[in-house]
């Protein structure tokens, strides 16, 4: 399936080039605009899409984030706007493309693979909740996209971006360079304008990390805003999809459309609730906010470069009346360590219950560890499967060891973000996202030099990052994270960050 030429594909859906108009770096609201008056159709921007994703993807640049393009679009699309011309829209995701990652469940004739061969022909038969939600505001699901193969907790010598289904995916900013994990294909669709808006899923730092290295918005909700049903898991108590775009408002759109109330997941009882996101976005939405900066994060100080673009974003946000409470400290080490142990013992379970529910060709880790050690020509040509190994080895969740590394990690991430913004009467945190992109490399795996994600990812509190600048042509993002269901104050904040700053810049191809 993966495999079938996009170019023939292209061909048989008539219509791909959509004429001569430039539909990269557009926003839904002007393509909203476009379609109202007539002067587009949502065929033709899906086509425009298509060809896009041959030419751009594979052809003359081989960023390799899309691992199939739905074969159903420019149908559903047709359809779409149809309806448009009988009854209107449905709202602002109407006949809008988007992307999801490929651990993620679509009821069509796409696989959800985790980018793993031993699921290449994995077709669940239904929709993930939020995907169900996005189908129903009129959203086009245009593709799948690359992954850091089951979601990067396959190796710790892993390389972001690669899977035995995808290949390597890379930055479209510099192709030798990593687009970071594990959502890699959602955020080089992105930025790389193979579609409007994408979807990633993140369990500590794969929204955040790709989002920042490819220099596009990206908002990690609180847990239980977004429904977990039909996602393929790491571990329940921080895995959540999120929305990437190259713009705050396009990425609260897209959040605002997956959001809801899901029978199945018991943690979103209260995101029906937590519904519109984009209203109300300001230029002045810092003014008088108190903004505390985290000097602590993982990899503080060790690129100057960075440390000047955190310097120049606090100035910007001083110059629009934010209040800055500078160098907050926060020991994460403890932390760390037990949310590891956390993630090795929910992986096991968690992976083994999607893969019984979902009918999956494979029915759990013991089975998958034995395909991969089959097929490791393959599957394991440059790194193996020393994460699956240990997670293997942990028993049931009721293991003391698990509740206790529960206990632990959750207490120290969210009193950690409580306790500094209440004791600073703070509207939100800020620290860099990540530093610049380093360089692909299969055999040693990813080197990681600055990361903030962590706290946000093991609190199951929000985080929205948004680019802030450049190291040597390489994106930097800044964080801005806040206490549980704070998105909508966050969101307004990292808007007038990103209007008054504007660093975002597509990659030159």
């Amino acid at each position: 399936m993966h495999n079938k030429p996009l170019l023939l594909l292209c061909l048989t859906l008539v219509a791909c080039t959509g004429g001569e108009q430039d539909y990269s770096e557009v926003s839904i609201s002007e393509l909203h605009d476009q379609l109202q008056r007539g002067e587009l159709r949502s065929e033709q921007l899906v086509g425009w899409y298509i060809d896009r994703i041959e030419t751009i993807d594979r052809i003359e640049f081989g960023t390799n984030a899309i691992i199939e393009i739905n074969p159903d679009a420019m149908r559903i699309a047709r359809a779409l706007d149809e309806e448009w011309q009988v009854s209107g829209p449905r709202g602002p995701m109407h006949g809008i493309p988007v992307v999801l990652k490929a651990n993620i469940d679509t009821g069509d004739q796409m696989a959800t693979s985790a980018g793993s061969l031993a699921l290449a022909d994995h077709a669940p038969g239904s929709d993930a909740f939020f995907v169900k939600r996005l189908r129903d505001a009129g959203a086009v699901i245009l593709a799948k996209a690359n992954l850091s193969e089951w979601a990067n907790f396959r190796s710790t010598r892993s390389s972001s971006g690669w899977s035995s289904i995808g290949g390597q995916t890379r930055n479209p900013y510099d192709l030798r360079r990593s687009p970071c994990g594990s959502s890699s294909g959602s955020a080089v669709a992105v930025t790389a304008n193979l579609t409007v808006v994408a979807i990633g899923t993140e369990t500590d730092g794969s929204v955040i990390c790709p989002a920042g290295i490819n220099g596009i918005v990206g908002i990690k909700p609180t847990l239980g805003l977004v429904s977990r049903s039909g996602i393929i898991p790491i571990a329940h108590s921080q895995d959540t999809a999120g929305p990437m775009a190259r713009s705050v408002r396009d990425a609260a759109i897209l959040l605002s459309a997956m959001t809801g109330t899901d029978s199945d997941d018991a943690a979103t009882a209260n995101a029906q609730v937590h519904r519109d996101y984009a209203a109300n976005l300001t230029a002045d939405g810092l003014h008088g906010k108190r903004i505390g900066v985290i000097r602590s994060y993982y990899g503080a100080g060790s690129n100057p470069h960075v440390d000047a673009i955190l310097e120049s974003s606090i100035a910007a946000m001083q110059e629009l009346g934010a209040i800055i409470v500078d160098d907050l400290q926060f020991d994460a080490k403890e932390m760390y360590d037990a949310e590891y142990e956390v993630l090795l013992y929910e992986f096991r379970a968690d992976l083994n219950a999607y893969l019984e529910k979902s009918a999956a060709p494979i029915q759990s880790l013991a089975d998958l560890i034995e395909f991969n050690t089959a097929n490791s020509d393959t599957v394991m040509p440059d790194f193996g499967q020393d994460i699956f190994i240990d997670a293997e080895t942990k028993g049931p969740l009721t293991d003391a060891a698990y509740i206790e590394a529960l206990e632990t990690s959750k207490r120290i991430a969210q009193s950690g973000i409580n306790d500094l913004i209440d004791e600073h009467q703070l509207d939100a945190l800020i620290a860099p996202s990540n530093g610049p992109a380093w360089m692909i490399d299969p055999v040693n795996g990813d080197s990681f030099g600055i990361r903030s994600s962590s706290l946000a990812a093991v609190s199951g509190y929000p985080s929205i990052t948004v680019p802030a600048g450049y190291v040597a042509g390489l994106p930097i993002g800044l964080s801005f994270m806040g206490k549980a269901w704070n998105e909508k104050q966050l969101i307004e904040i990292a808007y007038a960050f990103e209007e008054t700053t504007k660093a975002r810049h597509a990659p030159e191809f």
